[in-house]
């Protein structure tokens, strides 16, 4: 009977071990994807203001805009 004990002890330890590494693991990847969505907004709001300023930029344009050249 106390085989069995010691063999249930260590079962029950090496789920605990493998339980503390999971969490450890899913902390990691938790902060990794906010600090993405982080970047990924910053880069939506660039990208965003890029094209506005390039918007400004065609209408400020001298000369005619988006017309197809003469040879078409």
């Amino acid at each position: 009977m106390t085989n069995e004990i010691k063999a249930l002890a260590e079962r029950v330890d090496t789920l605990e071990t493998r339980l503390a590494y999971q969490d450890d693991t899913i902390e990691t990847l938790n902060q990794t994807i906010t600090a993405q969505w982080k970047q990924i907004d910053i880069l939506t709001r660039q990208l965003g203001q890029l094209g506005e300023r390039l918007q400004e930029a065609e209408a400020n344009a001298p000369g005619p805009a988006n017309e197809r050249p003469p040879h078409y």
